[in-house]
């Protein structure tokens, strides 16, 4: 499987499939697995003692002898000391139970988690955020359930249907015939129930998922739909998706309501009353076995009824670990190339011939040549849609090109180390992401242990010291998530402070001084120049301020390259180059005169 991030991980599971997955996970807690399974037995076996005493007390009091009172007595202190202990055992297997089901569940999480940032961009921008949210939350909860109370009832449910078997030939030979039919019978009906369940498990899961990823995309989306009035229609689109879950639930109830185990318990027990009266009728037992017997048979009815709920449990679980299964081997476009070249940039960016769509449709790019020498700063110009970004996510492999070749120090990206390259690029793009952590963290992101020295002065360099001042805890201040309680310019200036403290050979700035006022952007452009030093910078800009200052200046249309060279060659030669400066130029000068600029 291809992956462009991985980590050295202990946990090793097989992926072929749901089945072998479960197992895999399960074979890594031994002690627990084992623990739990005879826990179970111990469970079970010191429950049949009870039928036992009780039937041997029952003829102690119908003799009425000198013998009763010590015979009562001992059938009380076995009960009495075999319960004792089977509370004890009882709890060391419900211990050991929820311990095992919660590793279970890390290691599941853990695994899903590092699937997930190994997948490509290709996958992710096909993928409902709310319906990945859906597996790595609900589905891998599924499976904790599925193995507690799931998998720990079925294996005391499993001890419980067998134990009248063993215990029955003890009190007669025949008396194994009633135990044996009902547990055939009931396998069946589990076989076929956990069958027909798996389908409507698998039908409820994808629904949530469905629901879950509307409401994601909903609340994500929240500003555009209070401004767009929808919020009627929004609530009509979401409710019919709950109404769906809904019915798919209630389908499942439905069908487990039709659980014919219950039907063989009362078959079994009428069974049991009547072969057991038939033998006692012939001498072979006696009133206290009759006793027994029946007390054995009554044991079936917590197999029967918490298989109901267990099995349920066990086929929900399983169509969690298909889900789960279906991202872990979802194969990506990227892998990680650990033994590429690995070293350190110089910053030649060399684009030859590169071709890339997002679709089979449409290229986004197409034929593009140009090149970047190192330390040279490359401004990349065109109208809305031309393909400038796309060229900055070639650079760092987010995708790769359909045709042609991006090179970095004469090598192809391909053939490079993933994580070396991307490590020694900075890209800074107009929608600017910050986490919900704190000023100084976000700013340190890509950065192992920085001293918070080291990020004051990048801050600084960004312009964004003055403002992260002002704040009641300054670098410690915890900021919204995506960073929307910080204006536009606030996120790009921390975007760049991030860039500063990294200081990268190769820095790309995608439109990222666009939310950054006239005034602001005087002071951080000489930040950026001074940056951009001894660097390979792309400018992927409108600002004409920026574009003039730029070594070489590369002109898309609708992602060909249609010009390229300096400022002064562009406006002589290209006409393309001249009205992208008409149209932006009045506007950008009427601003710099309005600041002094």
């Amino acid at each position: 499987m291809a992956l462009e991030f991985s980590v050295k991980s202990p946990i090793k599971t097989n992926h072929t499939s749901p089945f072998r997955f479960i197992v895999s996970h399960i074979t890594r807690h031994p002690i627990a697995a084992l623990l739990l399974i005879l826990g179970a037995f111990s469970n079970a076996f010191l429950a049949g003692v009870v039928p036992g005493a009780v039937g041997s007390a029952f003829d102690a009091i119908r003799l009425m002898n000198d013998e009763t009172l010590r015979l009562v007595l001992n059938s009380v202190l076995i009960i009495i000391a075999s319960q004792t202990l089977r509370s004890f055992l009882q709890f060391i297997r419900n211990f050991s139970a929820e311990v095992f089901a919660q590793r279970f569940e890390r290691d599941i999480r853990d695994e899903l988690y590092a699937s997930l940032l190994g997948k490509s961009m290709s996958y992710h921008d096909l993928q409902p955020v709310g319906e990945t949210m859906a597996r790595v939350t609900n589905d891998v909860r599924e499976m904790n359930l599925m193995m507690n109370p799931g998998v720990n009832l079925i294996a005391g449910a499993f001890m419980f249907l067998i134990m009248p078997a063993i215990y029955a030939p003890g009190i007669h030979p025949q008396l194994i015939l009633v135990p044996l039919l009902f547990v055939a019978s009931h396998l069946l009906v589990q076989v076929y129930f956990v069958w027909r369940l798996y389908p409507i498990a698998q039908e409820v899961r994808g629904s949530f998922g469905r629901m879950n990823a509307r409401l994601a995309e909903s609340l994500d989306g929240l500003e555009v739909v209070k401004g767009s009035a929808q919020e009627n229609q929004e609530i009509g689109a979401f409710n019919n998706l709950a109404d769906l879950v809904r019915d798919r639930f209630i389908a499942q109830g439905e069908f487990e309501a039709r659980y014919l185990s219950v039907l063989f318990f009362g078959l079994a027990v009428v069974a049991a009353l009547i072969h057991s009266v038939a033998l006692y009728r012939s001498g072979a037992i006696g009133e206290g076995q009759v006793i027994a017997f029946l007390g054995l048979i009554n044991m079936f009815q917590f197999p029967v009824f918490i298989s109901l709920f267990s099995s349920s449990r066990i086929a929900s679980g399983y169509a969690g670990a298909e889900r789960i299964l279906e991202v872990i081997n979802a194969k990506t476009a990227l892998d990680q190339n650990a033994r590429g070249y690995n070293a350190g940039i110089i910053g030649s960016i060399v684009f030859d011939n590169a071709s890339f769509g997002y679709s089979d449709d449409e290229e986004a790019i197409s034929n593009v040549s140009f090149e970047a020498r190192a330390g040279q700063t490359v401004a990349i110009v065109g109208q809305t849609g031309s393909g400038k970004s796309t060229l900055s996510k070639l650079i760092n492999r987010i995708y790769d090109v359909d045709e042609g070749r991006v090179l970095v120090d004469g090598v192809d990206v391909r053939d490079w180390n993933l994580q070396s390259l991307r490590s020694q690029i900075s890209i800074i793009e107009q929608d600017v992401f910050l986490f919900s952590r704190s000023v100084a963290d976000n700013i340190a992101f890509g950065k192992d242990r920085p001293d918070r020295e080291s990020i004051v002065e990048s801050s600084k360099a960004a312009q964004a010291h003055e403002f992260v001042s002002a704040f009641p805890a300054q670098y410690d201040t915890i900021i919204g998530q995506r960073g929307m309680t910080l204006s536009g310019g606030q996120r790009q200036r921390l975007a760049l402070a991030r860039a500063f403290l990294t200081d990268p050979p190769v820095l790309i700035l995608d439109d990222s001084t666009s939310a950054i006022d006239s005034a602001t952007e005087d002071k951080i452009q000489r930040a950026i120049w001074s940056a951009a030093r001894g660097r390979t910078t792309l400018l992927i800009t409108h600002r004409l301020s920026q574009i003039r200052w730029a070594d070489h200046i590369v002109v898309l249309r609708r992602g060909r390259v249609v010009a390229q060279g300096t400022h002064e060659e562009l406006l002589r030669t290209s006409e393309s180059y001249r009205h992208i400066f008409d149209r932006y130029a009045p506007s950008e000068s009427a601003s710099l005169a309005q600041t002094g600029g």
